[in-house]
């Protein structure tokens, strides 16, 4: 279950002009369950993207990321993006050439259907690695999908994309920029093989302001670094990683640069969303039972103080120690020191866990109580906070405990 993290009520999730849901059960994997999603866009939409940098990305990535490239080279409308298509159950990675023909085969079937061309399609999967996609089950459900597309279709598709997901992942906002309305709805998936960049963890967020390409493009990379490029479950990077941003271009609001005060309310709107979609991440992580605060304060520069909270954040040692409420503190120090901030004086460094200063100037805190620890250790939300000293940089990353379950999901995940 969930870490504090509320099943979204599907009547909250807000229809977004401009862009319509439709799921299906095509039997990817498993029958009887929702594993096909189309996102069918309006002609005014702008998309962008940031994607994996495993080297094994899945076929699905190298599609999506040609057929964008090819959408914000045309100068024509009719190269715009018009539809995704997401499927899970298999991630068509490690696939080679079989797989790139089968999400190609994908677009050709979907681009059929919708009167489009096929590079006007993004796909994108998740699942089980190296095995071959079931092209002819997702041609087959298309009709049903299309046949569902509704506006109001947010929570049906956030259960479409899930995989070890305990709940659907899903959240709107409607904020006022310069007297306009903008709705902004969102979905994401992940539970396991999270870590930047990005995470076994698929993004979808829409808004319906008309936002220039390059502008979205700006917009998307800078809310990546501000959310899902903050989480780590298990320090796996996945071979599937996708988030889009897609600004339907339907409603009134229009962003053309990023120097206006219009760019800087939307861009704080949509990173916040996509926060929250990226901490219900973290709260459904396999197996979790803690969700984590790591913050780290006073370096030289982001860079390090990254460094130093992804260390921290990655350490099984860390991670089991949070899981059985153990104060076993001088892991978290370990961690620190083998982070790679090779000049790092830790005769500077205080690390408080939530209130508690546990060590001073490099040391234990003659002040520090064990009870005191563990009484932080107990909370099902905690922070651990990193003063280094040194500047007045600083980072955040959410991650999780790692507990018996953890294992239990990963080795029985194909089963």
């Amino acid at each position: 279950m969930a870490v504090n993290s509320p099943i979204p009520v599907a009547a909250d999730l807000k229809p977004v002009a401009g862009i319509e849901l439709g799921h299906a059960e095509a039997g990817v994997r498993k029958a009887n369950r929702k594993d096909l999603l189309v996102m069918k866009l309006a002609s005014t939409a702008t998309v962008a993207g940031v994607f994996t940098l495993n080297r094994f990305c899945a076929a699905p990535v190298q599609v999506s990321k040609a057929h964008l490239e090819a959408a914000r080279i045309s100068d024509e409308s009719a190269g715009a993006i018009r539809a995704l298509v997401i499927n899970t159950g298999n991630a068509n990675a490690g696939t080679g050439d079989a797989g790139l023909a089968a999400a190609n085969a994908t677009c050709e079937a979907l681009a059929e259907l919708m009167g489009c061309d096929a590079a006007q399609i993004l796909p994108f999967s998740t699942g089980v690695i190296l095995e071959p996609l079931p092209v002819d089950r997702i041609t087959a459900g298309l009709p049903q999908a299309l046949k569902n597309l509704q506006a109001d279709n947010w929570f049906n598709a956030a259960e479409a994309i899930m995989t070890t997901d305990t709940q659907p992942k899903a959240a709107s906002r409607v904020v006022t920029i310069a007297g306009k309305t903008v709705t902004l709805s969102g979905i994401s998936k992940g539970a396991g093989m999270i870590k930047p960049n990005m995470a076994t963890m698929l993004g979808f967020l829409a808004f319906d302001a008309k936002v220039a390409q390059p502008v979205l493009e700006h917009m998307v990379k800078q809310t990546a670094d501000k959310s899902f490029n903050c989480i780590t479950i298990d320090g796996d990077t996945s071979t599937n990683d996708s988030f889009m941003l897609i600004a339907t271009g339907a409603g009134t609001l229009e962003v053309n640069s990023i120097d206006t005060p219009e760019y800087a309310e939307l861009a704080a709107a949509v990173t916040a969303l996509s926060q929250h979609l990226a901490q219900a991440i973290i709260r459904d992580g396999e197996g979790a039972t803690k969700f984590i605060t790591v913050t780290v304060e006073d370096g030289k520069d982001v860079e390090e103080c990254r460094k130093i909270a992804y260390s921290i954040g990655h350490s099984p040692l860390v991670k089991t120690a949070f899981f059985a409420s153990d104060p076993n503190l001088g892991r978290i120090l370990a961690a620190i020191g083998y982070a790679g901030v090779n000049d790092l004086d830790v005769s500077k460094l205080d690390l408080y866990l939530d209130d508690v200063l546990v060590a001073k100037s490099g040391g234990r805190n003659p002040a520090y109580q064990e009870a005191d620890g563990q009484r932080v250790m107990k909370q099902s939300e905690i922070t651990v906070r990193v003063k280094l000293g040194r500047g007045n940089a600083a980072a955040t990353i959410w991650t999780c405990d790692l507990s018996h379950e953890y294992v239990t999901i990963n080795a029985d995940y194909r089963s």
